[in-house]
Order: C-alpha cells, then sequence, then structure tokens
C-alpha cells in the first residue's frame, strides 16, 4: 500500500494547520490493523497526528465517527480528539490526535468509565442520525419503545441484508420469527435509554502509559447498556477485574443471560453479511436458542 498522494497531503497539512496552528507534513508512517480505512501517523515539527483517510464515500462514515467520539468525551470518557476531517478531490480524511496506546492497563477504571457512560441517558432509544457498525450501515431512528427499536432498526436491517446475501432460507424465516417474539422476550426488561459506544469489542479500547483507558471507533446510540456489555463478552479480551467494577457501579438485571445472545446476535448476523464463513451458522444457531426461550 503507498502513502497518501500529494493532494490528500496537501489538504491533510492545511486542515491541521487551520485548527492546531503551523503544521508541515515531514513523514507518514502507515498503520497498520484497520479493515476499513487506511491510517497513518502524520509527523513534523516533533507532533503527530493520526489520519484515517478512504475514498470520498466515507465522508459520512467520518462525519459518525467524530460525532460519537464527541458524545464519549461529553459523558466523560477519555478518546481521541477530533481535529478535523474533510476531502481532497476523491479522497476524504479523518484528522485525531494521535496517542500511544497500549493493549494492557487498568481494566478496572475502563468498568468504571463505561458505567459512567452508561448513566448518560436520554428520552428514547436510537440517535439523532444515523452511523455505521463496520462497513454496514447502522440504523438509530428514535423510538420509545426498546423491542420495537431492536427489532426495527437492529434485527430487521441485518436479516434483510441476510436475504440480500443469499445466508440461507432457514435463518431468515426463523430470524423473523424471532423478530416478531421480541416483545415477550425482551419482556418485563425496561431498560432505559443509556449511551452506548456500539461497537465495544476488545480492539476498540486501549490504555495510556499510566494505566488510563481509552475508547475509540465508535457507533453510539441510546440503547440497553447490557448491548455493550454483551459485546465485551462475545470476542473476549475483557478480564473479570473489567466487569466486577462495573458490577459495583451498576449491577446486571435478572436473565442477561438471554438478552445478552440477542443483543451479540445482531453483531454476528453484521460478520455473517460482511464476511460470510462460518457466521452465518453460529447466527442461524442463536437463533434457534432464541426461539426456545420463546417456547
Amino acid at each position: 500500500m503507498g502513502g497518501p498522494s500529494g493532494e490528500l497531503l496537501a489538504a491533510l497539512q492545511t486542515s491541521v494547520s487551520d485548527v492546531a496552528g503551523s503544521f508541515r507534513i515531514e513523514r507518514t508512517r502507515p498503520v497498520a490493523g484497520g479493515c476499513i480505512h487506511r491510517c497513518f501517523i502524520l509527523e513534523g515539527g516533533g507532533r503527530r497526528y493520526f489520519a484515517k483517510t478512504n475514498d470520498r464515500s466515507a465522508l459520512d462514515s467520518f462525519a459518525a465517527e467524530a460525532d460519537g467520539l464527541a458524545a464519549l468525551a461529553a459523558a466523560g470518557a477519555r478518546v481521541p480528539a477530533t481535529l478535523c476531517q474533510g476531502q481532497a478531490g476523491e479522497q476524504a480524511f479523518l484528522v485525531l490526535e494521535h496517542l500511544e496506546l497500549r493493549g494492557n492497563g487498568d481494566y478496572a477504571a475502563l468498568g468504571r468509565s463505561l458505567a459512567a457512560v452508561h448513566s448518560v441517558h436520554g428520552e428514547a432509544f436510537g440517535w439523532h442520525r444515523d452511523n455505521y457498525i463496520g462497513g454496514t450501515a447502522q440504523l438509530n431512528r428514535r423510538s420509545s419503545s426498546w423491542s420495537d427499536f431492536w427489532r426495527e432498526a437492529r434485527l430487521g436491517p441485518q436479516l434483510e441484508l441476510a436475504r440480500k446475501n443469499a445466508l440461507g432460507r432457514d435463518l431468515v424465516e426463523k430470524g423473523e420469527r424471532l423478530a416478531e417474539g421480541l416483545p415477550r422476550l425482551l419482556s418485563p426488561h425496561a431498560p432505559a435509554a443509556s449511551l452506548l459506544h456500539g461497537d465495544l469489542w476488545s480492539g476498540n479500547a486501549g490504555f495510556l502509559a499510566d494505566g488510563a483507558p481509552v475508547l475509540f471507533d465508535p457507533a453510539v446510540y441510546r440503547g440497553d447498556r447490557e448491548a455493550d456489555l454483551a459485546m465485551t463478552e462475545l470476542f473476549g479480551g475483557f478480564p473479570q477485574a473489567f466487569y466486577s467494577a462495573y458490577a459495583e457501579a451498576a449491577p446486571p438485571a435478572q436473565g442477561y443471560a438471554v438478552r445478552k445472545m440477542l443483543y451479540n446476535l445482531y453483531h454476528v448476523l453484521n460478520h455473517a453479511n460482511l464476511f460470510g464463513g462460518g457466521y452465518a451458522g453460529q447466527a442461524k444457531a442463536m437463533i434457534e436458542r432464541l426461539l426456545a426461550e420463546l417456547r
């Protein structure tokens, strides 16, 4: 993969200079690990910034990311600050504060930080704009009903994608039966509309040198706080210290085990729609187990 084009470098340099003072890019270093965007560290004059780039169709994705980071920051979470975003020809970009992150740190502090984010409540489920879960559009039309929101904005759209992607008629039909039964499955659970990170796997959290936790790459909306907790368990990577500290601030509610499977089904279906492979079979098995809860 080559570095940024001259046109893009010029736009990055100008945009950063406009918000952070005169800046000349002396070096760019590619950052591995992203599966959607091309990422670079911009260096010059002893300063560093983190830049994400893609074609111009990513403009809305970058705007959504900046919006989500701002919401988490307003709730007290440490996030990389957004400097600027824009376009250079056919390329879009987002420039963030550069943070030296580590994979391990104060997980108890991360649990407390997440609980503080979840303590910020709204009047309705959803968000003021749609955003993205990985490379998939995430719908966030507001609703006063949690089961309606989960059916119409989470499970339903993924099942429609599964139909288009030919992931299996049985999966889709059983998924639609599950969607119809959501009011019963979720009753009598009545969660607050908590601010959520929305895409909280271990790759979207890190730690500064002093151990302080940092959240990034969000897909924010207001929903059941358990949806964030569920995803931390889907792919693992969070130790018991994280869960213990979170539970001290916000103990889990009865029936979480079933809801955890429902909330993680959304992410497994999304992976099936994006990557195929064994995710479709995993999603179908989860749907069947959830349907059994309705009998």
